[in-house]
């Protein structure tokens, strides 16, 4: 048997290290050529470390969270025949067991064989504890197990059988606030009598509600951490201007139910956000200095000819924002198709390096979850983003009479180092008026 050690690969660009995210395997596991071992994230892209060989897992380099550099050991792998490392497989970090408290794992030293085999000495000289009253069944343990007296944190599941759940359920109990005495602290039917007789395990009647104690540590690891550094480098170093303005959208949702009633069938419905990048790139052409980035540390603007629009987007890993390249020079349909594509890819996890930089200018928006406005961070080193907030029917005066109206607001940030109140506010106005009037937006100027 020999040693084979896979150092962590070349992500491509640059990249002089990665941050551990997930393992895949752990020391023991047996792998095979091509399984996935790990997860790492570069600046914004999560990356899939394989294996190169099969065999058995005997050490990982770190756990969630570390930072490694490109060509450090990552893993070693116990093969067949020679393998690529003389030396002994590195000390594996300690285990940890359910409970929280560290095993005995190699490099520890072993108890001795004498312990191992005397039982531990119990006191008898103490006095046994008192039998608990016969009518708190709660306080008698089943099968030698503890009973348990303090209730469940939030989000901690109780053991009960599924007529117990059924009973509780029933009868409106929290199981969390129960008593289990059965096995590992399993809830019983006698714990539920028990419960509705005494109250909560901790012995406060009246079965009102308890105040919360749990306590959780979460490490911010891989895309929450990414997404906190990116946050705080924008905030850190842009001064935010925000300018709201409500807009009229009822005849670009009529116009938008029409071209999705005669072509929605054949070229996918159209939401409102193609519209909105259509009129981005055109109220940019105008105003050039809005779609651009900013090396503030160089001093020195860098305004694109080519709208790339980043589209900020919820994942189950957090806030993504993938890019839809060369909007100007996309249809309606190519770029509700190409939404569709990258908002699938970021919600996989498969969106690319190459998918999640290179923006121009930003578009944010909560969906219907939008209030009537908001204040969007800009995404560094852009210096616009356009913030859509939620739609909803308004009565709005015509200069007659109050008629209902579609309306919604947008809310636009903008870097005030480089981008002066007058400029902004112009900005925003173009966008109202190609949003109130879309056949505008489809007029050669």
């Amino acid at each position: 048997m020999g040693l084979y050690t896979i150092t962590l690969p070349d992500v491509g660009e640059g990249i002089a290290e990665a941050e551990l995210t997930e393992w895949q395997v752990a020391v023991g596991d047996e792998v095979a050529e091509d399984d996935v071992l790990g997860t790492v994230m570069t600046d914004k892209a999560a990356v899939e470390v394989p294996s190169t060989v099969a065999g058995k897992v005997v050490w990982l380099c770190g756990e969630p969270g570390d930072v490694i550099a490109i060509g450090d050991k990552f893993i070693q792998i116990e093969v067949e025949g020679q393998g690529n490392d003389t030396a002994a497989p590195a000390k594996a970090p300690e285990p940890q067991a359910a409970s929280g408290k560290k095993e005995d794992v190699t490099g520890s030293e072993a108890p001795s064989e004498e312990a191992a085999e005397t039982p531990a000495k119990v006191d008898t000289s103490a006095p046994a504890p008192a039998p608990a009253p016969s009518a708190a069944p709660t306080d008698k343990p089943k099968n030698g197990s503890t009973v348990r007296r303090e209730p469940l944190a939030k989000g901690e599941r109780p053991l009960a059988s599924p007529a117990v759940r059924r009973r509780a359920q029933d009868a409106g109990i929290d199981l969390r606030l129960v008593g289990g005495s059965g096995p590992a602290g399993r809830i019983l039917h006698e714990d539920l009598d028990a419960y509705l007789e005494h109250g909560p395990v901790t012995g406060r009647g009246g079965g009102g509600r308890l105040p919360a104690t749990g306590m959780r540590e979460v490490k911010v690891v891989g895309m929450r951490r990414k997404i906190a550094e990116k946050m705080a480098q924008s905030w850190d170093r842009i001064p935010h201007i925000t300018i709201v303005e409500e807009i009229d959208m009822t005849a670009l949702e009529e116009l938008r139910a029409t071209l999705n009633s005669e072509h929605g069938t054949e070229r996918g419905k159209l939401t409102i956000l193609p519209f909105v990048m259509r009129a981005i790139v055109n109220a940019v052409a105008a105003q050039p200095e809005m779609n651009a980035r900013y090396d503030d540390e160089a001093g020195v603007i860098h305004q694109s000819d080519a709208v790339h629009i980043g589209i900020a987007a919820q994942t189950p890993a957090g806030l993504t924002v993938p890019v839809a390249r060369h909007a100007e020079a996309a249809s309606l349909w190519e770029n509700a198709a190409e939404l569709t594509r990258l908002a699938e890819a970021a919600r996989t996890g498969k969106a690319t390096r190459e998918e999640l930089s290179g923006s121009t200018i930003t578009i944010t928006s909560l969906g219907p979850l939008g209030a009537l406005a908001t204040t969007p961070i800009i995404n560094h080193p852009e210096v616009a983003i356009v913030g859509i907030n939620k739609m909803a029917v308004r009565p709005m005066w015509d200069g007659e009479d109050f008629r209902p109206r579609k309306m919604m607001n947008v809310s636009c940030s903008f870097d005030h180092r480089v981008i002066d109140g007058w400029d902004a506010a112009v900005f925003v106005q173009k966008l109202k008026k190609l949003l109130e009037t879309p056949a505008l937006m489809f007029v050669e100027e």
